[in-house]
């Protein structure tokens, strides 16, 4: 009786070390990948996004774009202030809400 207990408990104390176990394995490497240089394409793929981040901010907008899409997103722009009454576009609309009066009885 004793040695089914201490088996049962062997197996739970087993089974919660190899969980511990695979839990830091699995951090570990995350880690070890983090330290590691980046493969060449990832590497290449981070300098093209770093690359056109730098382009963009010179540009002051999207980069390596013709005189054709400022005349395609002017007339887009200008659709959709038809579509939804005008006003500008570009900055955040202010939304203003009357606090609602509880003390008033209601009849």
């Amino acid at each position: 009786m004793i040695l089914q207990q201490l088996f049962r408990f062997s197996s739970i104390f087993r089974s919660a070390i190899s969980v511990h176990l695979r839990r830091n394995i699995g951090l570990s490497a995350i880690v070890f990948n983090k330290a590691k240089e980046l493969d060449p394409v990832q590497k290449l793929f981070i300098d093209k996004i770093r690359e056109y981040n730098m382009k963009s901010q010179k540009a002051g907008g999207p980069a390596d774009v013709g005189p054709e899409y400022q005349k395609d997103m002017a007339e887009e722009i200008a659709k959709i202030q038809r579509l939804y009454g005008g006003g500008d576009l570009t900055k955040f609309p202010d939304f203003k809400f009357e606090e609602p009066n509880f003390e008033e009885s209601q009849k």
